[in-house]
């Protein structure tokens, strides 16, 4: 990306989410079964990574499987796991040569245990890393965060102590019991296929996002793509809910 002047340097995003919709129906545009369109869609996915840590992002979160994924067929379910195993493993490579963290939210307990192993893998193999994060969302939900977090609260307290504790709960802290614990809410949220819904990703998280939506399956996102999306974002105008000046 070009930038016109240091405003627009200083107006890139900090956090990106990116719900990645359309490999289904990339397959099917090229006569290809769906699982290819899950392959082409994790290439795109590495050089999102590259690109949006190139262009100085400090935080990019990608919804790459939901809680509500697991209704697919046993035979895309099966190679989506395939993927995931081939994949994480290719991310360490990937996160390290860009000085790229990389963690998982959801629920990771319903994966294989080598799945499971994988993910911590990856995690741990790029924690020293100084970049920008990478979150994939995977076996996530927002609704489902949302009562894990709750939950959360409830067991670490009393009955006495959770009544003290709910009567006083703020925004800040609620925010701390999620999968998101510590990173910023995203300032542009980028949705593919030309599909306008949230999909029960970052509820929480996005209340403010800015949302861009790219009429182009995943596969084919690029870095012209999320330049187009990050433009858009800095012609914007963020109020957080209060009036213009």
């Amino acid at each position: 990306m070009i930038f016109q002047n240091n405003q627009e340097q200083r107006s890139l995003p900090r956090h990106i989410a990116i719900i990645l919709d359309g490999n289904g129906r990339w397959a099917a545009s090229h006569a290809l079964p769906r699982a290819l369109g899950h392959k082409k869609g994790c290439e795109t996915l590495e050089q999102t990574v590259e690109d949006c840590a190139r262009l100085g992002i400090e935080y990019l979160t990608v919804y790459g499987f939901s809680t509500e994924n697991w209704k697919r067929s046993e035979e895309e379910v099966g190679a989506l796991m395939q993927l995931f195993r081939f994949y994480m493993k290719k991310l360490i490579t990937v996160a390290n040569a860009n000085n790229v963290r990389a963690k998982m939210i959801g629920e990771r307990s319903r994966f294989p245990e080598d799945i499971q192993k994988g993910i911590a893998e990856l995690e741990e193999s790029t924690k020293a890393n100084t970049g920008m994060l990478f979150s994939f969302a995977v076996n996530y939900g927002g609704r489902d965060e949302m009562i894990r977090a709750i939950r959360k609260i409830a067991l670490e307290s009393s009955p006495l102590e959770l009544s003290e504790k709910l009567s006083h709960l703020t925004e800040e802290e609620f925010s701390n019991y999620l999968d998101t614990a510590g990173t910023p809410d995203p300032d542009l949220v980028i949705r593919t296929s030309g599909e306008f819904r949230t999909s029960n990703f970052l509820l929480w998280q996005s209340a403010y996002a800015e949302y861009y939506i790219s009429s182009v399956y995943w596969p084919d996102f690029n870095l012209e793509e999320l330049e187009k999306a990050i433009a858009s974002y800095q012609k914007r105008e963020r109020r957080f809910g209060g009036r213009k000046a």
